[in-house]
Protein backbone atom coordinates (compact mmCIF):
# COMPACT_ATOMS: atom_id res chain seq x y z
CA UNK A 1 0.00 0.00 0.00
CA UNK A 2 3.07 2.43 0.65
CA UNK A 3 4.46 3.39 -2.63
CA UNK A 4 5.97 6.39 -4.84
CA UNK A 5 9.49 5.24 -4.55
CA UNK A 6 10.80 5.91 -7.85
CA UNK A 7 12.99 2.73 -9.23
CA UNK A 8 14.97 4.52 -11.72
CA UNK A 9 18.10 5.84 -9.64
CA UNK A 10 19.42 9.10 -9.52
CA UNK A 11 21.91 11.07 -7.32
CA UNK A 12 19.31 12.12 -5.12
CA UNK A 13 18.93 8.39 -4.55
CA UNK A 14 22.79 8.64 -3.10
CA UNK A 15 22.28 11.76 -0.75
CA UNK A 16 22.14 9.70 2.97
CA UNK A 17 18.43 9.71 3.89
CA UNK A 18 19.35 12.01 7.32
CA UNK A 19 20.46 14.87 5.19
CA UNK A 20 17.44 14.74 3.32
CA UNK A 21 15.23 14.72 6.27
CA UNK A 22 16.92 17.21 7.84
CA UNK A 23 16.96 19.41 4.30
CA UNK A 24 13.15 19.22 4.70
CA UNK A 25 12.84 20.04 8.35
CA UNK A 26 14.83 22.57 7.98
CA UNK A 27 13.33 24.28 5.16
CA UNK A 28 10.11 24.19 6.38
CA UNK A 29 10.65 26.02 9.64
CA UNK A 30 12.96 28.48 7.18
CA UNK A 31 10.18 28.81 4.64
CA UNK A 32 6.62 29.23 7.30
CA UNK A 33 7.56 32.57 8.17
CA UNK A 34 8.54 34.08 5.16
CA UNK A 35 5.88 37.17 3.87
CA UNK A 36 7.76 38.04 0.82
CA UNK A 37 6.15 36.37 -2.41
CA UNK A 38 9.72 36.96 -4.09
CA UNK A 39 11.60 34.77 -1.73
CA UNK A 40 8.80 32.38 -1.70
CA UNK A 41 8.55 32.05 -5.84
CA UNK A 42 12.63 32.14 -5.56
CA UNK A 43 12.47 28.89 -3.54
CA UNK A 44 9.60 27.14 -5.36
CA UNK A 45 12.17 27.46 -8.35
CA UNK A 46 14.74 25.82 -6.83
CA UNK A 47 12.72 23.02 -5.59
CA UNK A 48 11.44 22.60 -9.36
CA UNK A 49 15.21 22.56 -10.47
CA UNK A 50 16.14 19.62 -7.58
CA UNK A 51 13.04 17.90 -10.01
CA UNK A 52 14.51 18.61 -12.99
CA UNK A 53 18.04 17.65 -12.35
CA UNK A 54 16.84 14.24 -11.08
CA UNK A 55 15.88 13.73 -14.95
CA UNK A 56 12.46 13.31 -16.38
CA UNK A 57 10.53 10.92 -14.47
CA UNK A 58 10.78 12.75 -11.38
CA UNK A 59 9.75 15.68 -13.75
CA UNK A 60 6.89 13.77 -14.84
CA UNK A 61 5.70 12.62 -10.91
CA UNK A 62 5.00 16.28 -10.53
CA UNK A 63 1.76 15.25 -12.04
CA UNK A 64 0.33 14.43 -8.87
CA UNK A 65 -0.10 18.10 -7.57
CA UNK A 66 -3.59 17.75 -9.90
CA UNK A 67 -4.70 15.78 -7.07
CA UNK A 68 -4.12 19.01 -5.19
CA UNK A 69 -5.79 21.51 -6.99
CA UNK A 70 -9.31 21.51 -5.49
CA UNK A 71 -7.71 21.82 -1.66
CA UNK A 72 -5.18 24.70 -3.01
CA UNK A 73 -8.16 26.41 -4.52
CA UNK A 74 -10.52 26.35 -1.29
CA UNK A 75 -7.52 27.75 0.76
CA UNK A 76 -6.75 30.89 -1.79
CA UNK A 77 -10.92 31.67 -2.28
CA UNK A 78 -10.82 31.76 1.44
CA UNK A 79 -8.23 34.24 1.93
CA UNK A 80 -9.51 36.07 -1.39
CA UNK A 81 -13.03 36.46 0.80
CA UNK A 82 -11.51 37.69 3.75
CA UNK A 83 -9.59 40.04 1.22
CA UNK A 84 -5.86 39.18 1.90
CA UNK A 85 -5.10 37.62 -1.45
CA UNK A 86 -1.18 37.86 -1.00
CA UNK A 87 -1.39 36.20 1.83
CA UNK A 88 -3.27 33.20 0.30
CA UNK A 89 -0.87 33.04 -2.65
CA UNK A 90 1.53 33.01 -0.30
CA UNK A 91 0.34 29.93 1.46
CA UNK A 92 -0.69 28.39 -1.87
CA UNK A 93 3.61 28.84 -2.55
CA UNK A 94 4.80 27.27 0.51
CA UNK A 95 2.04 24.72 0.74
CA UNK A 96 3.19 23.47 -3.11
CA UNK A 97 6.73 24.18 -1.77
CA UNK A 98 6.61 21.65 1.16
CA UNK A 99 4.24 19.01 -0.54
CA UNK A 100 6.77 18.83 -3.46
CA UNK A 101 9.48 18.47 -1.17
CA UNK A 102 8.14 15.76 0.59
CA UNK A 103 7.45 13.97 -2.17
CA UNK A 104 11.09 14.42 -3.35
CA UNK A 105 12.10 12.68 -0.58
CA UNK A 106 9.75 10.37 -0.37
CA UNK A 107 10.76 9.09 -4.00
CA UNK A 108 14.26 8.56 -3.90
CA UNK A 109 14.44 7.41 -0.42
CA UNK A 110 12.76 3.44 1.04
CA UNK A 111 10.89 3.90 4.57
CA UNK A 112 13.74 1.49 6.03
CA UNK A 113 16.26 4.50 4.97
CA UNK A 114 14.10 7.09 6.47
CA UNK A 115 13.80 4.61 9.92
CA UNK A 116 17.26 4.05 9.85
CA UNK A 117 18.02 7.74 9.89
CA UNK A 118 15.72 8.47 12.60
CA UNK A 119 16.72 5.97 15.07
CA UNK A 120 19.97 7.63 16.53
CA UNK A 121 17.98 10.74 17.60
CA UNK A 122 14.77 9.27 18.83
CA UNK A 123 16.59 6.43 20.62
CA UNK A 124 17.44 9.28 23.26
CA UNK A 125 13.34 9.41 24.11
CA UNK A 126 13.46 5.59 24.88
CA UNK A 127 14.21 6.60 29.12
CA UNK A 128 10.51 8.67 28.91
CA UNK A 129 8.94 5.68 27.83
CA UNK A 130 8.74 6.27 23.59
CA UNK A 131 9.04 4.19 21.74
CA UNK A 132 11.52 5.16 18.95
CA UNK A 133 11.02 2.84 16.36
CA UNK A 134 6.99 3.28 16.45
CA UNK A 135 7.86 7.21 16.35
CA UNK A 136 10.08 6.62 13.27
CA UNK A 137 7.47 4.92 11.66
CA UNK A 138 4.98 6.79 12.42
CA UNK A 139 7.35 10.29 10.75
CA UNK A 140 8.04 7.81 7.89
CA UNK A 141 4.56 7.32 6.95
CA UNK A 142 3.17 10.52 7.13
CA UNK A 143 6.57 11.85 4.56
CA UNK A 144 5.67 8.85 2.60
CA UNK A 145 1.68 9.53 2.18
CA UNK A 146 1.68 12.69 0.98
CA UNK A 147 2.12 11.46 -2.67
CA UNK A 148 0.15 7.92 -2.12
CA UNK A 149 -2.66 10.27 -0.89
CA UNK A 150 -2.64 12.57 -4.05
CA UNK A 151 -1.88 10.08 -6.21
CA UNK A 152 -5.20 8.36 -5.35
CA UNK A 153 -7.03 11.94 -5.76
CA UNK A 154 -5.88 11.93 -8.98
CA UNK A 155 -6.60 8.62 -10.15
CA UNK A 156 -9.95 8.85 -8.68
CA UNK A 157 -10.39 12.30 -10.55
CA UNK A 158 -9.24 10.99 -13.86
CA UNK A 159 -11.59 8.11 -13.88
CA UNK A 160 -14.70 10.75 -12.78
CA UNK A 161 -14.08 12.79 -15.83
CA UNK A 162 -13.59 9.96 -18.18
CA UNK A 163 -16.67 8.75 -17.31
CA UNK A 164 -19.13 12.26 -17.18
CA UNK A 165 -16.54 14.28 -19.29
CA UNK A 166 -16.83 16.89 -16.42
CA UNK A 167 -14.25 18.46 -14.03
CA UNK A 168 -14.11 16.31 -10.80
CA UNK A 169 -17.03 17.31 -8.32
CA UNK A 170 -17.14 17.05 -4.93
CA UNK A 171 -18.88 13.92 -4.63
CA UNK A 172 -15.67 12.55 -5.04
CA UNK A 173 -14.72 13.86 -1.38
CA UNK A 174 -16.92 11.09 0.11
CA UNK A 175 -14.95 8.29 -1.34
CA UNK A 176 -11.78 9.33 -1.37
CA UNK A 177 -12.12 9.73 2.80
CA UNK A 178 -13.25 6.25 2.76
CA UNK A 179 -10.52 4.76 0.51
CA UNK A 180 -7.89 6.80 2.82
CA UNK A 181 -9.63 4.99 6.08
CA UNK A 182 -9.32 1.65 4.56
CA UNK A 183 -5.40 2.74 3.87
CA UNK A 184 -4.77 3.37 7.29
CA UNK A 185 -6.80 0.23 8.25
CA UNK A 186 -4.75 -1.85 6.12
CA UNK A 187 -1.37 -0.71 7.32
CA UNK A 188 -2.15 -1.18 10.62
CA UNK A 189 -3.46 -4.74 9.97
CA UNK A 190 -0.55 -5.61 8.04
CA UNK A 191 1.66 -3.52 10.97
CA UNK A 192 0.04 -5.43 13.49
CA UNK A 193 0.33 -9.30 11.43
CA UNK A 194 4.08 -8.51 11.62
CA UNK A 195 4.10 -8.10 15.47
CA UNK A 196 4.61 -4.83 15.33
CA UNK A 197 2.46 -3.56 17.66
CA UNK A 198 3.82 -6.48 20.19
CA UNK A 199 7.42 -4.97 19.38
CA UNK A 200 6.28 -1.23 20.16
CA UNK A 201 4.38 -2.90 23.71
CA UNK A 202 7.42 -4.71 24.95
CA UNK A 203 9.69 -1.73 24.17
Amino acid sequence: MISGYLSQETWLHRVPAGSKLIGLGVTTMLVFPVQDWRILVAGLVAVLALYASAGWPAVRRMGFLKAFLPMLAIVFGLHVFTGDWVAGANTILRLVMMILLADLVSMTTTMQQMMNALMPVLRLLRPIGINPEKVALAVSLVIRFVPVLGANWQARSEAWRARTGRKPSWRLIGPFLVETLRMADQVAEALDARGFARSTQKG
